[in-house]
């Protein structure tokens, strides 16, 4: 009988470089899907030479919505504070904020402004939605309060289509969508987690 074969080991000195290839390729080629999140748009930087210089807002345009680490949330404008029971009523409330029908001088200042497509509507253009929670706060309540708040908006919206083009926000061509959007644009200032206490 003749002298059995060796077999060769197999030669792993380069299996690290081509995993390291592999990886770079996956990473490079993978899309990543970037629907889901809260759409957002950060303001513009101040075009004036001071840079650290602050847009103050007048307090009667502004909805705070606060939530706790307990997970309670209080709206509060300019004379009224409240603890909200359902988010269905976060809803209700920043639709009368965001319309100001009567024009409460404790709600945010009212124009009538001219748009392309709309002609003249009645409009808050300086109001603002903050939103401030705890560090303790649930992610589950805090996306129910964004849902809400852009829920008012959108109802808004449809409520506009309806009265200037007779259709909803949705049947509604791009331009028309886009004058809509303008009219009512979408005004949600999310704050810096903060630490309360038990109530806020």
């Amino acid at each position: 009988m003749g002298k059995k074969r060796k077999v060769p080991g197999l030669n792993s000195s380069s299996t690290a470089d081509i995993s390291f290839i592999l990886l770079i390729f996956f990473l490079i080629t993978t899309s990543m899907d970037t629907d889901q999140g809260l759409a957002r748009t950060l303001p513009r930087p101040p075009e004036d030479e001071n840079q650290n210089k602050e847009i103050k807002v007048k307090e009667r345009n502004i909805l705070n919505i606060r939530i706790n680490k307990d997970n309670y949330i209080m709206i509060a404008t300019l004379t009224n504070e409240d603890y909200i029971h359902s988010v269905a009523e976060i809803t209700e409330r920043a639709k009368e904020f965001i319309t100001n029908v009567n024009n409460d001088p404790n709600l945010p200042e009212v124009a009538e402004k001219e748009f392309d497509l709309l002609g003249k509507v009645r409009v808050t253009p300086n109001h603002v939605i903050s939103v401030q929670t705890d560090r303790g706060t649930s992610y589950g309540v805090y996306f129910q309060v964004q849902d809400a708040l852009v829920k008012a908006y959108n109802e808004l919206r449809n409520e506009l289509a309806k009265d200037k083009f007779n259709c909803t926000y949705e049947q509604a061509s791009e331009k028309q969508r886009a004058a809509i959007r303008k009219a009512i644009p979408q005004k949600i200032s999310e704050a810096e987690p903060k630490r309360y206490g038990k109530a806020i």
